[in-house]
């Protein structure tokens, strides 16, 4: 096959958020650049995010934030003081994208848009001077004796450069290119890959309940998490019934969590808490007034004014109480019965869905072996990272996206300044 014969100072693999971020840093700072998209247009995971609606970061301080991110959180420090939301924002809207704040501090295009961010990143990159080339899939990263020289495409053609940066993203939502290449890739360069799975996923459980309960929506349920009997964590939210299980974005949130727990063979369970504004005393003061007030319909008909229609048939299945009994006969008993279940709707976790399904990937790249202050290698000179080929990963809110666009800017910059300077050394010394 034909070898492109030109040398480029910074190289990049994957036009995701973090890699158009990198090239258009690194090209802006005088770098000559060039993207390697595998599929055939770049920003296409970017173009899905938020449910089409991209959600860019987060408004939330910076402490929090970092909290997000757990162990995490010590190594993007330095990445989010170079780019943090606000920087974010006003880069943004600096490309014609302003932005508006939604619930939960969440940061959206103006449009309710991402294909304007994508647009928008695109332009950035290209209009800094970058070159992007598409259905381009690298087989590896070439670097002699511990210094990157190119990369090799998978059509047997190669590409020079002084420095490469790895943005290939992570491995879920596969079909826009995320299928997790960059960690064999960053394997055989000697770096350790910590094991990867899907995470901000939908789970599974066991049971007919979530099946029966398929499409319904509950906006603001309270959800605690047991493992191996014991409470971990909880968190208020929407939740969605499906045919497999549960998703929404409280679920997301909580899965990290969940699926470490269960690929370590552990009992999970989820304690949905229906009435989450009332606590035990108010729930049953307001089951008193409602049993008392319409004693004489059935309970089918009566729970209605307590629950989802849905909801009714699966609260008379797990409490035992007859649908034809009359709200004066439930006896002290069966009302102890239905206001726990109220308070503990009990799902047993037996699962979790795949990465065509997961919003992003937990594990990932070592992060002791990058240097969080330039997001370049400690093994292999010239070699940089970027996103979510490094194993990062945070809850739902903008947050990883946030990370994605900041690694990639403090990776694009960095690569600029090394690559330049090896230049000028080279330039420098006597022919």
């Amino acid at each position: 096959m034909a070898t492109e014969n030109t040398q480029y100072d910074v190289l990049i693999v994957g036009g995701g958020a973090a890699g158009l971020m990198a090239a258009g840093r690194a090209a802006g700072a005088g770098a000559s650049t060039l993207v390697l998209e595998k599929k055939d247009r770049t920003g296409r995971k970017l173009n899905i995010t938020g449910k089409g609606r991209c959600n860019l970061t987060n408004a939330a301080l910076m402490e929090s934030f970092l909290e997000r991110f757990g162990p995490g959180a010590r190594f993007l420090r330095p990445a989010f003081g170079h780019m943090g939301d606000k920087d974010l924002v006003a880069f943004m809207e600096g490309l014609g994208v302003p932005t508006v704040v939604e619930r939960g501090s969440r940061v959206f295009p103006a449009s309710q848009k991402a294909e304007d961010v994508v647009a928008a990143m695109r332009g950035f990159a290209r209009e800094s001077g970058a070159r992007i080339e598409t259905d381009a899939p690298v087989r590896r990263i070439r670097a002699d004796e511990g210094i990157v020289s190119g990369v090799e495409l998978k059509s047997g053609e190669t590409r020079s450069a002084q420095t490469v940066i790895l943005a290939t993203g992570g491995a879920s939502y596969p079909a826009t290119g995320s299928t997790g290449d960059g960690y064999a890739i960053a394997e055989e360069l000697g770096h350790t890959v910590n094991t990867v799975h899907p995470a901000l996923v939908p789970l599974e459980t066991a049971g007919e309940a979530a099946p029966k309960l398929q499409g319904l929506s509950l906006y603001n349920a309270g959800v605690s998490v047991f493992i191996d009997g014991k409470k971990k964590r909880r968190a208020f939210g929407e939740l969605l019934f499906t045919h497999f299980g549960v998703s929404g974005p409280v679920i997301l949130s909580l899965s990290g969590e969940i699926v470490a727990a269960l690929r370590q063979g552990r009992d999970v369970a989820l304690c949905l808490d229906l009435k989450p504004a009332l606590d035990e005393t108010k729930l049953e003061n307001r089951l008193l007034r409602e049993l008392d007030q319409r004693g004489g319909q059935h309970m089918g008909n009566l729970l209605r004014g307590l629950l989802p229609r849905k909801l009714v048939q699966v609260c008379l299945e797990e409490t035992g109480i007859p649908e034809d009994r009359t709200g004066n006969q439930v006896s002290a008993k069966e009302r102890k019965t239905l206001r726990t279940w109220l308070k503990d709707f009990r799902l047993s976790v037996s699962g979790y869905r795949s990465f065509h399904e997961a919003i992003v990937t937990s594990g990932g790249v070592r992060l002791k072996e990058v240097d969080p202050k330039s997001m370049g290698s400690r093994l292999v000179n010239g070699l940089y990272f970027a996103g979510e080929v490094l194993d990062i990963a945070a809850d739902t809110g903008g947050y990883n996206l946030q990370a994605a666009f900041s690694t990639g800017s403090l990776a694009g910059t960095s690569a600029a300044q090394y690559a330049l300077a090896r230049r000028f050394e080279t330039a420098a010394q006597p022919s």
